[in-house]
């Protein structure tokens, strides 16, 4: 009986000492367990408030991302009743009377977008073509005339279904900064500033458009047919298997396009040829023209700050709706790709108008990075948002490592 009892302690005490190193195992793992969980916790706080300030900075940087509806000036218009007033304007054409069918139709707006055209006579034929594929497209039409030379288009169908503005010698950006303020064109969904050299062939204005709302693209471009006469960045031209593309890869060359690159022109990019912005990105574009800078040279670089977000994600080429770029140099020039035009003095040898234009562009260029350089340096409350995606970017990285380490 003796021998049974103290057998049977020693059982019990065998099993006490093994729940006992049970308890001192899962009282070591306690410290470490507690570690993981800190850490983890730290980590979702940190991108949490990260997020939240994010958002905040967003709305400081982006205060017109919705610009359909801009307040009216009533602070300053006292002497007028708030209903009366209207803050909008637009480039549609109103008949001089019509009849009493159609009266209540007279504030009916059907185009909902815009093409703009810098034009010469010289061109009419080219300029034609676009237009008319435009028109089927139901968009409203506006061409500067730097020629002077207006009346040699009222033979055309649509001459006078479009706006004509006369100014001799000046170019798109000169016509675009004086008669598409953000206020007259805030009625159309998108405004595709073009040149005039353009060829249309392969591209439907709809089947664009759509693209560019499913992809969600606030500046956008038509791509470049390889064959095209000028083609100065590699990220326009065509990528015939795509629908479309928003940057490029290209290690050749002084610039080279890699998938670390996150700026222009690698992507982010659109070149100032046919730009098609929506209204929301044009509200800022126009704001970024400089009024005196009159070749738009440096815009096209900057314009990814105007996309309403990440340029890399709403900046796009289109490559199923393509273009040709014929190279016209028609201001200031001959109206012909090869030919160049030159003016004579009296007793003074010719100068070439290209050289002269190029000149002057280029000086325009090195004036305007001055400028955005002493605006960056003088608002001190302005963040460049670039280098905050690229923060973020690189802090997802960070978090995506740190949970798989943890795994």
């Amino acid at each position: 009986m003796k021998t049974f009892k103290s057998w049977n302690a020693l059982v019990k005490k065998r099993n006490a000492l093994s729940d006992g190193g049970n308890c001192g195992f899962k009282m070591k793992q306690l410290p470490f367990m507690g570690v993981i969980c800190t850490v983890m916790l730290f980590i979702v706080y940190r991108t949490t408030n990260y997020q939240y300030h994010e958002t905040e900075m967003e709305t400081k940087l982006h205060p017109f991302e919705t610009v359909k509806d801009y307040r009216l000036p009533s602070g300053k218009l006292k002497s007028l009743p708030h209903g009366i007033m209207q803050a909008h304007s637009d480039l549609e054409l109103r008949p001089l009377w019509s009849r009493s069918s159609s009266r209540s139709k007279v504030n009916d707006t059907t185009n909902k977008n815009l093409l703009a055209m810098p034009v010469g006579i010289k061109q009419k034929e080219n300029v034609d073509d676009v237009v008319q594929k435009f028109l089927e497209a139901k968009f409203s039409i506006i061409l500067f005339h730097y020629d002077g030379n207006v009346d040699g288009w009222w033979d055309l169908d649509w001459g006078d279904k479009a706006i004509h503005i006369v100014a001799h010698n000046q170019t798109k950006w000169w016509f675009a900064k004086r008669f598409l303020h953000p206020d007259i064109v805030s009625i159309y969904d998108y405004i595709f500033l073009w040149d005039e050299d353009l060829g249309v062939e392969h591209f439907d204005p709809r089947r664009y458009l759509e693209i560019v709302k499913s992809e969600g693209l606030e500046i956008s471009q038509p791509a470049l047919d390889p064959n095209s006469t000028e083609i100065h960045h590699r990220i326009t031209i065509r990528a015939r298997m795509k629908k479309f593309h928003r940057r490029v890869y290209d290690l050749r060359g002084k610039t080279k396009c890699s998938n670390a690159s996150e700026g222009p022109p690698c992507t982010g990019f659109v070149e100032g040829m046919a730009p098609v912005f929506s209204r929301s990105a044009w509200y800022c574009a126009w704001h970024l023209i400089q009024n005196d800078l009159v070749h738009g040279w440096g815009v096209d670089m900057k314009l990814g700050y105007c996309a309403r977000g990440d340029r890399s994600k709403n900046v796009g080429v289109i490559d199923s709706e393509y273009i040709v770029h014929k190279g016209i140099q028609s201001l200031g020039g001959s109206g012909h790709p090869t030919t160049r035009a030159t003016i004579k003095g009296h007793g003074t040898s010719g100068f070439d108008l290209r050289t002269e234009i190029r000149r002057q562009s280029t000086g325009e260029l090195k004036a305007f990075k001055e400028r955005w350089n002493k605006a960056v340096e003088e608002d001190k409350n302005w963040v460049d948002p670039f280098l905050r995606y690229q923060r973020r970017r690189k802090q997802k990285r960070q978090t995506q490592l740190s949970f798989k380490l943890m795994s």
